[in-house]
């Protein structure tokens, strides 16, 4: 493949830094090209995978994916639609979740899960190592207290073996942050925070003072869209989407937050970079601080 053509303007938000990666801070999450419920094949395969080579000519260096996306369908067209990557290129994996055949999220967090969850995401990726792995905790609906010890612990003997090179968590609380990071080094935080979901406000600039990314999924609201009247009155003064506003205040809300909107089309993967870019007054971000408090 081709390396992408660079982008006329790189995507908003500048880059952070993952360890010894650096990623734009505008990321694209896979989730949505995987078919319904995230199960199964995607019904348009080459618009997914058209979706992938625009984020990447785009300029987007962060892809967010994992292996219980399908399950083991959207790694396989990251593969093909961008392998060998760019060396600019890096891709953010989860493990500790697999599918039922009911379309749930059961937890696979014994070591032997998730050995076997790591080396499905080198097969099908394609690589020998994977750039970032999050230990996926909690469920479907939300984190769940209680030691993440035995399960962390494996990822970093997969870490030492050279599969790993950073390690980060996901749907975890504060207190299982605390404690990844007495074991080894966590590069990244993935849970749930947008506008109307500030639970996790403190975290956040923690996470920031100690050079710790932190990646809100959902961003955009999720299953649920976000509906704010604050929100749609700022979005109407600035002739722009809920959403564009939406995406703009995350980034403004602390350098260490990195963005993964998923979609599955073209068009709106350019609306979501274009948004992000939406300039916002101080009035502005008065009016939009108070949503969620």
């Amino acid at each position: 493949m081709s390396t992408p053509s660079t982008p006329s303007t790189p995507p908003p938000g500048g880059t952070w830094a993952l360890g010894d990666l650096t990623v734009t801070r505008f990321g694209y999450g896979a989730m949505q090209l995987a078919g319904p419920k995230v199960m199964g094949p995607p019904a348009d395969r080459d618009g997914a995978l058209a979706v992938l080579r625009e984020a990447a000519r785009l300029g987007i260096t962060h892809i967010d994916t994992a292996g219980a996306y399908g399950p083991r369908v959207t790694n396989r067209l990251i593969r093909e639609a961008l392998h060998p990557y760019p060396e600019s290129l890096h891709i953010v994996t989860k493990v500790g979740a697999t599918r039922d055949e009911e379309g749930g999220w059961p937890p696979a967090r014994r070591p032997e899960d998730l050995r076997r969850a790591v080396h499905e995401n080198l097969e099908d990726l394609g690589i020998d190592a994977l750039d970032v792995v999050d230990l996926r905790l909690g469920d479907a609906q939300g984190p769940v207290p209680g030691s993440l010890a035995e399960a962390f612990e494996a990822l970093v003997d997969l870490q030492r073996q050279g599969l790993i090179r950073h390690l980060g968590v996901s749907n975890a609380t504060a207190e299982q942050v605390a404690e990844a990071r007495s074991i080894a080094p966590i590069v990244c935080v993935q849970n749930m925070y947008n506008l109307a979901h500030r639970h996790d406000d403190g975290l956040i600039d923690e996470l920031a003072e100690q050079g710790i990314a932190y990646v809100p999924f959902f961003p955009l609201g999720g299953f649920t869209p976000l509906q704010s009247t604050a929100l749609s009155a700022v979005a109407a003064r600035l002739d722009a989407t809920p959403m564009s506003v939406a995406l703009a205040w995350l980034l403004r809300r602390s350098p260490n937050i990195l963005l993964i909107p998923g979609t599955s089309s073209v068009a709106h993967l350019r609306e979501n970079v274009a948004g992000a870019g939406l300039p916002l007054s101080g009035e502005d971000l008065a009016e939009l601080d108070k949503i969620g408090r």
